[in-house]
């Protein structure tokens, strides 16, 4: 076994060093990737930073003419996963460890965010107590804010490194007895307004024999889900809650892109898709939703999120984005409306209880929607019991007719 580490040799070479020493001395191997651009190595590593420029499609030399960092760094995190997604696929990586500043974190986690699922990523960095999306992206990275900058090693840094390096031997060395089953793979996406119907649902799902996999639709769970349909690794979707759509058209905080709703559609995977959530878009703390809002109808779900209710003309976008995804899907594909809400909010007597902006959201869907996408109109809410039976129904339907269902 054998631990990849992913440092700037020319600068970080003492810190780099005290690190593979200790996974060294636990038994477990190391193999040293430089990217460091500025000057030479402190000591050889196993991979050059001339050979992951390379990797990265330019050379050192071009690098250190320019003297662009910000190229630098992009061409260095090309190169850095390149080397580690070959690394891998030789079976010499079982885990990979980075530490540095905002530029070798950035190096780094670009090349664990290539790597899949279940290998361990664990990065130590100057920039971890802050917003660390950019870098963990939809990917298992596990990061240790390093406290003190990563300048020499002292009775503090060296504690922390020890720490990391000392987790990283865990990782690998002792591999989980995590139970794999033969079973088809449901992803779900749930929100807190729609968790009753998710829970029922899944629970439908997996006495019929599927495995279940829920994201949470925050932005980053969407993406991952979009991440791992198309790494092969989910063979069908229920897709009850594609709020982050109406965060990506009207401005909130947990968008998934544009690209949402395209991978199951790309992959030709069976899905069934709902409005769950569609009522609302996403702020932090009610002080910082920006001042083009003011007027609007806004719920505190927590001190740390405010939701804003989208109104006709948003719903009436949202429906007309979410028909063309759907239309343009090579798998089946099911739309399911819930005519007396789509969330917890959105019930009468509720705080986001508007049919009018319901009624928007449904006839943009139903006037846009194509002739090949099979449409399911339930005179209930979303978390009914039997809106989660009838979408399990479906989706169990178009997974055994496709080959897909289970076995046995």
């Amino acid at each position: 076994m054998a631990v990849v580490i992913i440092g700037t040799l020319d600068t970080k070479g003492e810190e780099i060093g005290f690190a593979r020493d200790v996974i060294e001395s636990q038994g477990v191997e190391t193999h040293l990737v430089d990217v460091g651009v500025l000057d030479d190595p402190e000591f050889e590593p196993d991979t050059s930073a001339s050979e992951v420029a390379e990797a990265g499609g330019t050379t050192l030399d071009a690098l250190r003419e320019d003297a662009d960092r910000g190229e630098a760094m992009e061409a260095m995190g090309r190169g850095a996963a390149a080397v580690a997604q070959r690394l891998h696929e030789a079976g010499v990586l079982d885990g990979v460890l980075g530490l540095g500043g905002s530029g070798n974190t950035s190096i780094a986690t670009t090349a664990m965010r290539s790597l899949p699922v279940g290998v361990p990523k664990f990065m130590v960095s100057t920039m971890a107590s802050g917003d660390t999306e950019p870098y963990v992206g939809s990917r298992d990275i596990a990061m240790l804010y390093s406290v003190a900058d990563i300048e020499g090693l002292n009775q503090l840094s060296r504690q922390v490194i020890a720490n990391a390096a000392l987790a990283m031997v865990g990782m690998v060395a002792n591999e989980p007895d995590v139970a794999v089953e033969d079973r088809p793979t449901i992803g779900i996406t749930m929100f807190g307004v729609t968790t009753p119907c998710v829970q029922h649902a899944r629970e439908l799902l997996e006495a019929r024999g599927y495995e279940t996999i829920v994201f949470h639709a925050t932005g980053t769970g969407g993406r991952a889900m979009e991440s791992l349909i198309e790494e092969g690794i989910i063979d069908g979707v229920l897709d009850v809650t594609t709020t982050e759509w109406a965060d990506e058209l009207v401005g909130g905080v947990l968008n998934a892109g544009p690209e949402r709703l395209d991978a199951a559609g790309d992959a030709g995977i069976p899905q069934v898709v709902s409005t769950g959530a569609l009522d609302m878009v996403n702020f932090g703390p009610r002080d910082s939703v920006p001042e083009e809002f003011e007027g609007r109808q806004f719920h505190i779900h927590n001190p740390q999120v405010t939701l804003m209710r989208t109104t006709p003309s948003e719903n009436a976008d949202l429906g007309r984005i979410i028909a063309e995804k759907l239309n343009a899907a090579t798998g089946p594909t099911a739309l399911a409306l819930p005519l007396g809400g789509v969330s917890m909010l959105d019930v009468e007597g509720e705080d986001f209880y508007d049919p009018e902006a319901d009624t928007a959201l449904f006839d943009a869907l139903r006037e846009h929607l194509g002739p090949d996408v099979e449409r399911l109109e339930l005179d209930t809410d979303i978390n009914d019991e039997s809106f989660a039976e009838a979408i399990v129904d479906t989706l169990d339907e178009y997974m055994r007719e496709s080959g897909r269902g289970p076995t046995s």
